[in-house]
């Protein structure tokens, strides 16, 4: 980790987690963009397990970034424009709970900030 890094965590189901990881990946202060599966109850489910929608899993990106050079708050404006936050079905062509919109956040700070990002 470089001196002046300060290095946070972000999760974000956008629907299909491939069309989740480029609009962050090529980012400036983006660290890692992760793709894969939270929010559910079995460890480690398998891509036909979380289709089955039995697991209560989220197809999702886990982004590692430097909060000096990108805020959390450009993220959550980044992350809005790639999904239809009213579409309650999933997004897009892709259908059920493992493609629907969720923001995890990690701490209350990225908390207070996705809620009012909502607005």
């Amino acid at each position: 980790m470089a001196v002046n890094e300060k290095v946070e965590l972000a999760t974000f189901a956008g629907g299909c987690f491939w069309c989740m990881v480029s609009p962050f990946e090529e980012m400036e202060g983006i660290i890692k963009v992760v793709s894969g599966y939270t929010g559910g109850h079995k460890e480690n489910p398998t891509y036909k397990e979380v289709c089955s929608e039995t697991t209560g899993h989220y197809e999702a990106v886990q982004i590692t970034f430097d909060a000096n050079k990108m805020p959390y708050e450009e993220l959550l404006n980044i992350y809005w424009r790639q999904i239809d936050p009213t579409d309650i079905g999933g997004q897009f062509h892709d259908r059920g709970q493992s493609y629907e919109t969720v923001i995890f956040y990690h701490n209350e700070e990225q908390h207070k900030k996705a809620e009012a990002s909502k607005e």
